[in-house]
């Protein structure tokens, strides 16, 4: 998504201006996308929400997914976004934070390559005198408030690999008249959050970890959505048939 992210100066983009995101072809090629716990209930009802594992840095990273192949985003056609609600790492685009090398101290970036940076359309970063505009003075705010979920994300992330509650996805789908495994990514493992004690789920509770933990499970039913879209036939209804079957009611004497 990001090519040739750089820090935001007035010597560089005095003149800069950002267009509205009209089209989302930018990411038609990306099939996962980080999120924040934050985001859980809302990202829920429509992706599967799952975790990578950075191998770099032995820690996990929630994502959605997208597709259920490198390379696609099932959410995207021509142009525009198959859902309600959309990611705020794409929400933010083209800005992103970055470290400056000092503690707790980032800059803001853009995405100079990006289709909605330019000189002559949209609102401009910085006013004439050389201040922020209202533009750039929304995009701090924003994307402060997402760095200080990024650390709550951490955290959870942190304790639930502490807690060995990650299990490796693998799972198996039919498309068509091809079957694909889906793995590469860990979820949270149900049989062991339910084996918690109470001591440690009120523990988990304080933390406010308890409705992330749910909204993340329910999610992965999210994941027949996407075989919806790569084919109809899952999502097609042909005939009901012994619609009664599953609930006999059985009269005790």
């Amino acid at each position: 998504m990001f090519k040739n992210i750089k820090p935001i100066t007035v010597k560089d983009h005095k003149n800069t201006k950002i267009k509205s995101i009209d089209n989302f072809d930018f990411v038609k090629d990306i099939h996962l996308a980080s999120v924040m716990v934050h985001e859980f209930s809302r990202a829920a009802s429509t992706y599967p929400i799952v975790f990578l594992e950075d191998k770099t840095t032995d820690q996990f990273r929630p994502v959605v997914m997208l597709g259920l192949s490198e390379g696609e985003n099932l959410f995207v056609e021509n142009g525009k976004w198959k859902a309600s609600y959309i990611p705020a790492i794409i929400r933010r685009y083209p800005f992103a934070l970055s470290k400056t090398g000092e503690d707790n101290r980032y800059v803001i970036c853009i995405d100079q390559d990006s289709q909605f940076v330019n000189e002559t359309e949209g609102q401009a970063i910085f006013n004439e005198d050389g201040t922020g505009s209202e533009v750039i003075d929304r995009v701090k705010k924003y994307l402060t408030e997402l760095q200080q979920m990024e650390a709550f994300t951490e955290a959870f992330c942190k304790e639930m690999k502490s807690e060995n509650m990650f299990t490796p996805l693998n799972m198996k789908v039919k498309v068509g008249n091809e079957i694909k495994n889906v793995g590469g990514a860990y979820v949270i493992n149900e049989e062991r959050f339910n084996s918690l004690n109470d001591e440690k789920f009120m523990e988990l509770r304080k933390k406010q970890y308890i409705p992330v933990i749910y909204s993340h499970l329910s999610s992965l039913a999210q994941i027949e959505r996407l075989l919806g879209f790569k084919d109809k036939t899952h999502t097609e209804t042909k005939m009901i048939e012994d619609r009664f079957e599953e609930h006999k009611i059985n009269k005790e004497s």
